[in-house]
Protein backbone atom coordinates (compact mmCIF):
# COMPACT_ATOMS: atom_id res chain seq x y z
CA UNK A 1 0.00 0.00 0.00
CA UNK A 2 1.50 3.20 -1.26
CA UNK A 3 2.49 5.03 2.06
CA UNK A 4 2.26 2.27 4.86
CA UNK A 5 4.54 -0.11 5.90
CA UNK A 6 2.21 -3.08 4.54
CA UNK A 7 4.67 -5.47 2.21
CA UNK A 8 3.07 -7.26 -0.19
CA UNK A 9 4.43 -11.01 1.42
CA UNK A 10 2.64 -9.82 4.14
CA UNK A 11 -0.54 -8.66 2.50
CA UNK A 12 -0.69 -11.90 0.54
CA UNK A 13 -0.96 -14.17 3.66
CA UNK A 14 -3.76 -12.18 5.43
CA UNK A 15 -5.93 -12.30 2.26
CA UNK A 16 -5.07 -16.18 1.98
CA UNK A 17 -6.61 -16.69 5.29
CA UNK A 18 -8.92 -14.12 5.62
CA UNK A 19 -11.69 -16.82 6.09
CA UNK A 20 -10.46 -18.80 8.52
CA UNK A 21 -11.49 -19.05 12.28
CA UNK A 22 -11.10 -20.50 15.21
CA UNK A 23 -13.71 -22.89 17.32
CA UNK A 24 -14.52 -25.17 20.06
CA UNK A 25 -16.63 -28.61 19.69
CA UNK A 26 -19.98 -27.61 20.92
CA UNK A 27 -19.58 -23.13 20.65
CA UNK A 28 -21.61 -21.85 17.02
CA UNK A 29 -19.40 -18.64 17.44
CA UNK A 30 -16.21 -17.74 16.40
CA UNK A 31 -13.22 -17.96 19.13
CA UNK A 32 -12.07 -13.97 19.71
CA UNK A 33 -8.74 -14.06 20.37
CA UNK A 34 -6.03 -11.46 20.58
CA UNK A 35 -2.45 -11.56 19.29
CA UNK A 36 0.43 -9.39 20.92
CA UNK A 37 4.12 -8.52 20.54
CA UNK A 38 4.66 -9.87 23.96
CA UNK A 39 7.38 -7.28 24.82
CA UNK A 40 5.76 -4.04 24.13
CA UNK A 41 2.19 -4.79 24.13
CA UNK A 42 1.36 -8.24 26.23
CA UNK A 43 -2.11 -9.89 26.61
CA UNK A 44 -3.96 -13.35 26.88
CA UNK A 45 -3.61 -15.37 23.70
CA UNK A 46 -0.84 -15.57 20.99
CA UNK A 47 2.15 -13.69 21.09
CA UNK A 48 4.13 -12.46 18.35
CA UNK A 49 7.62 -13.67 19.82
CA UNK A 50 6.79 -16.88 21.59
CA UNK A 51 4.54 -17.88 18.73
CA UNK A 52 7.86 -17.23 16.34
CA UNK A 53 9.82 -19.37 19.07
CA UNK A 54 7.13 -22.57 18.96
CA UNK A 55 7.30 -22.29 15.28
CA UNK A 56 11.07 -22.58 14.96
CA UNK A 57 10.58 -25.49 17.23
CA UNK A 58 8.63 -27.12 14.35
CA UNK A 59 5.11 -26.54 15.73
CA UNK A 60 2.56 -26.35 13.34
CA UNK A 61 -0.01 -23.35 13.40
CA UNK A 62 -2.73 -25.95 15.06
CA UNK A 63 -0.38 -26.51 17.35
CA UNK A 64 1.24 -22.91 18.11
CA UNK A 65 -2.67 -22.52 18.74
CA UNK A 66 -3.70 -25.39 21.19
CA UNK A 67 -0.55 -24.18 23.19
CA UNK A 68 -1.84 -20.86 24.15
CA UNK A 69 -5.68 -21.59 23.84
CA UNK A 70 -6.37 -25.49 24.81
CA UNK A 71 -6.53 -29.30 23.17
CA UNK A 72 -9.89 -28.64 22.05
CA UNK A 73 -9.02 -25.52 19.30
CA UNK A 74 -9.97 -25.80 15.99
CA UNK A 75 -9.21 -24.00 12.42
CA UNK A 76 -12.27 -24.23 10.38
CA UNK A 77 -12.71 -22.22 6.97
CA UNK A 78 -15.81 -20.30 6.30
CA UNK A 79 -17.85 -21.72 3.16
CA UNK A 80 -19.12 -18.64 1.98
CA UNK A 81 -18.27 -15.08 3.03
CA UNK A 82 -21.20 -12.37 3.88
CA UNK A 83 -21.35 -9.19 1.91
CA UNK A 84 -20.43 -10.47 -1.52
CA UNK A 85 -22.36 -11.65 -4.73
CA UNK A 86 -20.75 -15.36 -4.46
CA UNK A 87 -18.20 -17.10 -2.59
CA UNK A 88 -14.64 -17.59 -4.22
CA UNK A 89 -15.08 -21.17 -5.79
CA UNK A 90 -12.05 -22.59 -4.04
CA UNK A 91 -9.67 -22.87 -6.60
CA UNK A 92 -7.97 -20.39 -9.22
CA UNK A 93 -9.52 -19.75 -12.24
CA UNK A 94 -7.46 -19.39 -14.65
CA UNK A 95 -6.46 -20.01 -18.92
CA UNK A 96 -8.53 -22.61 -19.43
CA UNK A 97 -11.41 -22.96 -16.78
CA UNK A 98 -15.09 -22.54 -17.42
CA UNK A 99 -17.97 -22.70 -16.09
CA UNK A 100 -20.35 -19.83 -13.90
CA UNK A 101 -18.03 -19.03 -11.70
CA UNK A 102 -15.95 -17.47 -14.76
CA UNK A 103 -19.19 -16.13 -16.37
CA UNK A 104 -19.68 -14.33 -13.26
CA UNK A 105 -16.59 -12.58 -13.07
CA UNK A 106 -16.30 -11.67 -16.39
CA UNK A 107 -19.54 -9.91 -15.69
CA UNK A 108 -18.26 -8.33 -12.55
CA UNK A 109 -14.81 -7.57 -14.27
CA UNK A 110 -17.37 -5.83 -17.47
CA UNK A 111 -19.00 -3.34 -15.16
CA UNK A 112 -16.05 -2.39 -13.42
CA UNK A 113 -14.57 -1.43 -16.50
CA UNK A 114 -17.52 1.24 -16.86
CA UNK A 115 -15.64 3.11 -13.79
CA UNK A 116 -12.13 2.00 -14.69
CA UNK A 117 -12.11 2.09 -18.53
CA UNK A 118 -8.32 1.03 -18.67
CA UNK A 119 -9.67 -2.81 -17.74
CA UNK A 120 -10.89 -4.17 -21.68
CA UNK A 121 -14.20 -5.30 -21.92
CA UNK A 122 -14.84 -8.81 -22.18
CA UNK A 123 -17.28 -12.12 -23.86
CA UNK A 124 -19.17 -13.23 -20.97
CA UNK A 125 -19.09 -16.87 -22.50
CA UNK A 126 -17.88 -18.78 -19.22
CA UNK A 127 -14.56 -19.46 -20.66
CA UNK A 128 -11.20 -18.44 -19.53
CA UNK A 129 -9.30 -17.20 -22.31
CA UNK A 130 -6.33 -14.78 -23.33
CA UNK A 131 -8.52 -11.24 -23.20
CA UNK A 132 -9.89 -12.51 -19.92
CA UNK A 133 -6.40 -13.37 -18.50
CA UNK A 134 -5.66 -10.15 -19.70
CA UNK A 135 -8.59 -8.10 -17.79
CA UNK A 136 -7.81 -10.10 -14.97
CA UNK A 137 -3.83 -8.86 -15.51
CA UNK A 138 -5.18 -5.35 -16.14
CA UNK A 139 -7.71 -5.15 -13.08
CA UNK A 140 -4.76 -6.61 -11.01
CA UNK A 141 -2.05 -3.61 -11.73
CA UNK A 142 -5.01 -0.97 -11.05
CA UNK A 143 -6.02 -2.47 -7.59
CA UNK A 144 -2.31 -3.29 -6.79
CA UNK A 145 -2.12 -7.01 -6.71
CA UNK A 146 0.46 -9.40 -8.49
CA UNK A 147 0.03 -9.11 -12.26
CA UNK A 148 -0.63 -12.88 -12.39
CA UNK A 149 -3.94 -13.10 -14.86
CA UNK A 150 -5.22 -15.81 -12.57
CA UNK A 151 -8.26 -15.24 -10.08
CA UNK A 152 -6.74 -16.43 -6.90
CA UNK A 153 -8.54 -15.69 -3.84
CA UNK A 154 -6.99 -12.19 -2.85
CA UNK A 155 -8.20 -10.92 -6.96
CA UNK A 156 -11.69 -12.61 -6.43
CA UNK A 157 -12.18 -10.71 -3.52
CA UNK A 158 -11.04 -7.68 -4.63
CA UNK A 159 -12.93 -7.72 -8.31
CA UNK A 160 -16.11 -8.66 -5.87
CA UNK A 161 -15.27 -5.65 -3.39
CA UNK A 162 -14.95 -3.26 -6.10
CA UNK A 163 -18.19 -4.69 -8.13
CA UNK A 164 -19.92 -4.18 -4.99
CA UNK A 165 -18.87 -0.40 -4.71
CA UNK A 166 -19.15 0.08 -8.49
CA UNK A 167 -22.71 -1.28 -9.06
CA UNK A 168 -23.94 -0.13 -5.50
CA UNK A 169 -25.54 -3.49 -4.40
CA UNK A 170 -24.81 -3.12 -0.77
CA UNK A 171 -26.55 0.47 -0.71
CA UNK A 172 -30.51 0.03 0.41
Amino acid sequence: MRGRNVYENIDQVVDSVFANFLSRPGVRQPILTAYCDGRRVTCDGLSQWGSKYLGEEGYSAIEIIRYYYGSDMYINTAERIAGVPSSWPGYDLTIGSTGDKVRQMQTQLNRIAQNYPAIPRIAVDGIYGPATAQAVRTFQRIFDLPQTGIVDYPTWYSISNIYVGVSRIAEP
